[in-house]
C-alpha cells in the first residue's frame, strides 16, 4: 500500500524484472553526469561567437565529438548501440524544421534535446513501446490518474484533452475570458503513467507547494504517456516529438514551466527539478514552456504515493 493506493504484486515483480534487464545498469551516475557535461561542452562549441551554425557544420562537429569517451560510454549502452544512437541524433538534425509548435526553438535546442534524450533510452529503451492508443489504454502496468484524482491522491494538476467540437469551443472561450487562468496546453490524451513516475511527481509537487510564493497554483503536468502513433502525429504537426521516447513506455512527463513565471515560481521549479537530477532521480530537459522529466530506474519504488506530511508540534 502506498499512501492509500495499492500497487499490485504483479506490478512490483514486473518492475523488478525490467530492472534486471536494463542494459544501461552498468553505466554509473558519474558516466551520465560526464555525458551531460560533454553535451554542454558541445553546445558551447556549436554556438561559439565566431561560428555560423548550419545543419552541415553541426553534423560534422557531432560526427567527430560523439566518438569521444564521454559520449561513447553512454551511447554504447543504449539499445542497438553507439552507431545507431549517433545516426538517430544526426537524423533529428537533418529533419529539423523550425516551428511555432516545437519545443526546440532553434537548431541548437534540437541538438540539446536529442542528445539528452539518449539518457532516457539508456534507462528505458529496452522496454517495448505502446504502439497504438489502444495499447496505452489497455496497459495493466500503468496507473490511471482519474481514480487517483477523485480520491484526492494526486498533489499535481492536469486537465484532460477534449475531443469534441463543443469541448474545444468551451476551451477557446475560457482562454479568451481568462487567458492566464491555466497553462496553454491541449491537456492529457492519456491520463496514465508508471507508478514510480507518479510518486516522483507527487514528491515534486509537495516540495514545490511548500516553497512557492503564496498564491502559486500546484504543479501542472502537460503530458504523460503517449503511444508511438500519437508521437508520430505530434511530429507531423511540427512538435519535437522524438522516437523512441520514454513517453512511449510511460516513464516520462512534461511539467509546465512558463505559466509559473506570473507567480514568480518558475525559477524555484527549475531549481527543484535540477536538484532531483543532481540527486540521480531523474533526467531533466529544458524544453521551453514545459520541462521534460524522466524518472530513473528504481526511484519511487516502494515509496508512498503521497509524501508523508510533517507532524506539527
Amino acid at each position: 500500500m502506498a499512501g492509500g493506493a495499492f500497487v499490485t504484486k504483479r506490478q512490483v515483480s514486473w518492475d523488478t524484472q525490467a530492472q534486471e534487464l536494463l542494459p544501461g545498469v552498468a553505466r554509473s551516475d558519474a558516466d551520465v553526469a560526464a555525458y551531460r557535461d560533454a553535451v554542454a561542452d558541445v553546445l558551447a562549441e556549436l554556438m561559439g561567437p565566431s561560428r555560423y551554425l548550419t545543419v552541415e557544420s553541426a553534423e560534422r562537429l557531432l560526427a567527430r565529438r560523439l566518438q569521444e569517451p564521454a559520449f561513447a560510454t553512454v551511447l554504447s549502452a543504449v539499445p542497438r548501440g553507439h552507431e545507431a544512437a549517433v545516426r538517430r541524433v544526426l537524423n533529428e538534425i537533418r529533419t529539423y524544421r523550425q516551428s511555432a509548435c516545437s519545443s526546440a526553438r532553434d537548431l541548437p535546442a534540437m541538438i540539446r534535446i536529442a542528445l539528452l534524450a539518449q539518457i532516457d533510452l539508456l534507462w528505458w529503451g529496452h522496454l517495448p513501446d505502446f504502439t497504438a492508443d489502444a495499447d496505452v489504454f489497455a496497459a495493466r502496468e500503468l496507473l490511471h490518474l482519474e481514480p487517483l484524482r477523485q480520491d484526492h491522491m494526486l498533489l499535481f494538476r492536469y486537465r484532460l484533452q477534449t475531443t469534441t467540437l463543443m469541448g474545444r469551443a468551451i476551451r477557446a472561450a475560457e482562454r479568451r475570458a481568462a487567458p492566464d487562468r491555466a497553462p496553454h496546453t491541449a491537456g492529457l490524451r492519456f491520463p496514465c503513467a508508471r507508478a514510480e513516475l507518479i510518486v516522483l511527481l507527487n514528491q515534486l509537487a509537495d516540495e514545490f507547494a511548500r516553497a512557492a510564493p503564496p498564491g502559486t497554483p500546484p504543479l501542472w503536468i502537460t503530458s504523460l504517456t503517449r503511444s508511438v502513433d500519437h508521437q508520430r502525429h505530434l511530429r507531423s504537426l511540427g512538435y519535437a516529438a522524438l522516437l523512441p521516447s520514454a513517453h512511449c513506455v510511460g516513464y516520462a512527463a512534461d511539467v509546465e514551466m512558463t505559466w509559473f513565471r506570473r507567480f514568480g515560481a518558475d525559477q524555484l521549479l527549475q531549481e527543484l527539478l535540477i536538484r532531483r537530477q543532481a540527486a540521480g532521480e531523474a533526467n531533466v530537459i529544458d524544453e521551453g514552456q514545459a520541462w521534460h522529466v524522466c524518472v530513473r530506474p528504481g526511484v519511487g519504488r516502494a515509496l508512498r504515493l503521497i509524501p508523508e506530511q510533517p507532524k506539527r508540534s
